[in-house]
């Protein structure tokens, strides 16, 4: 056995790369007591299983470079498509679609949870549907046409004709339908998915704010009486009000259009912004706000409190509900049994957010014209420990940087995962602490001179207020106990 074994090693070792045979080395040298000192730089490499490191994170970005020439060019359409390319978190691909990277994909994903937190804390239940839809759909509900060239329509290799789905109303009435009659006692019910969407925009621009392919949060509601849909109606648009203030987005609620979705009652949700592509009606004395589609040409009297003068301002649309009767539930027999046992026809309701445009429209508004600003709940990561740079009189505590952004993970478990060590320690904490305001980390970290003191305390940077204090480990810990997470 022993002989096979040698024999089997001595054919196996030639063909193992050279590394592998590196650290059997550097045992051997460790043994004989010549063991290399380590460096900062090893300790860091060897944390890098464990705690994100900015060098290792996907976030290909010029944040030196302020793309004065593209926006000289007018590509850079607005602040937050400018921003959002320079730091790395998106990156073009093909008019109005977009590369969404991990730095993005991370804030995306905290915003989908609150979402399904307060769609689900109203009785939603979350499904997904195909987002290639049939055209024999959309023709009974008489929008293949009405749509016009919005649609992005394909054919098969039979010849059948499809569209890529902007929105699903055809769809889940039908899916309704198929199921047989309902009973009252299955109403309300809410559905609701968060899937890529599509719409050939003619000029799609300003990033994320106007694209053909977009992330949306869309739900489909249906109630057993016209009463019982305004209930339900009222209740998705408290929870939109409830989302937007967790974010800490100042949210102006319009009546609108109800467009070719179609219904008897529609408001949007408006993010005001100078870059908004609608305009708004704000009366100053009561809660009246309209977009301008649905009033008269000229009018500044309110027609609410019939005192206060309208006001235009421009906004962003961040989400839409519809009250939609019984318009599609109609065409495709989505039915139920009422309390007599008779069949009778749900009355629906659909509500849309822009979820891509969310994340856009509050980098818009939020941000300064060089550094972005995110909502609290949503930046990819909470915060970011700067050591010190390599060689300089301070390296010493480089271990304690380390070692800190470890801990804070295990000592607040709200912020595992949330906490990046910036380890480019070749370059100066100046060039660093520029960086990680640009990206804007809620809290930044610095590990500096008054770490190397008996009782070390850190340099924290808080970004949205701009205040600085220095704060021992404790300090710290109790800090940052009060970051929401989600």
């Amino acid at each position: 056995m022993e002989v096979l074994t040698h024999h089997l090693w001595q054919r196996v070792l030639p063909c193992l790369p050279r590394a592998m045979s590196t650290p059997w080395k550097s045992n051997l040298s460790c043994a004989a007591g010549h063991a290399p000192k380590p460096t900062p730089t090893d300790s860091i490499s060897r944390l890098s299983t464990h705690l994100p490191l900015v060098s290792r994170l996907f976030q290909p970005s010029n944040l030196r470079d302020v793309g004065q020439e593209k926006r000289a060019q007018g590509d850079m359409t607005c602040k937050s498509q400018r921003l959002m390319q320079q730091a790395g978190l998106i990156h073009p691909s093909n008019p109005g679609c977009y590369y969404y990277l991990p730095a993005t994909v991370r804030s995306m994903e905290k915003l989908v949870r609150l979402i399904d937190q307060e769609m689900q804390g109203i009785g939603g239940q979350k499904l997904d549907m195909p987002s290639l839809c049939s055209a024999e759909l959309w023709r009974r509900s008489e929008r293949w046409d009405l749509m016009g060239k919005e649609l992005f329509r394909l054919r098969d290799r039979h010849g059948a004709e499809y569209c890529l789905g902007p929105t699903h109303e055809e769809a889940v009435t039908e899916l309704l339908a198929s199921q047989g009659t309902l009973s009252y006692r299955q109403l309300p019910l809410l559905l609701y998915q968060i899937t890529r969407k599509f719409r050939d925009e003619p000029k799609p621009r300003f990033g994320l704010l106007r694209g053909r392919e977009f992330y949306m949060k869309d739900m489909y509601t249906f109630d057993m009486s016209e009463e019982a849909a305004y209930h339900t109606y009222e209740s998705v648009c408290q929870a939109y009000t409830r989302l937007f203030s967790r974010l800490g987005l100042c949210i102006v609620q319009v009546h609108a259009d109800t467009g070719n979705i179609g219904g008897k009652l529609s408001h949007e949700f408006q993010l005001p912004s100078d870059i908004g592509e609608d305009r708004l009606l704000v009366c100053g004395s009561c809660s009246f706000s309209a977009n301008v589609e649905t009033m008269e040409p000229g009018r500044t009297d309110c027609p609410q409190c019939q005192e206060g003068t309208l006001v235009e301002s421009k906004g962003i649309e961040v989400g839409h509900t519809f009250y939609l009767g019984t318009k599609y539930s109609h065409i495709f027999n989505a039915t139920f049994n009422n309390t007599q046992n008779k069949p009778a026809v749900t009355e629906m309701g659909c509500f849309g957010l822009g979820v891509t445009r969310i994340l856009a429209a509050a980098i818009e508004v939020m941000s300064t014209e060089e550094a972005i600003r995110w909502p609290g709940l949503l930046a990819p990561y909470q915060v970011c420990v700067l050591p010190p740079k390599r060689g300089s009189k301070v390296d010493e505590v480089t271990g304690l940087a380390e070692e800190l952004a470890l801990t804070l993970g295990e000592a607040l478990p709200s912020l595992r995962g949330e906490v990046v060590l910036d380890d480019r320690t070749q370059m100066t904490i100046g060039k660093r602490l520029k960086d990680a305001s640009r990206l804007g980390y809620p809290y930044v970290v610095v590990v500096g001179q008054k770490a190397a003191e008996e009782t070390p305390r850190f340099e924290v940077i808080c970004q949205q207020t701009g205040e600085t204090t220095f704060l021992s480990r404790d300090g710290l810990v109790d800090l940052l106990r009060c970051v929401e997470t989600v």
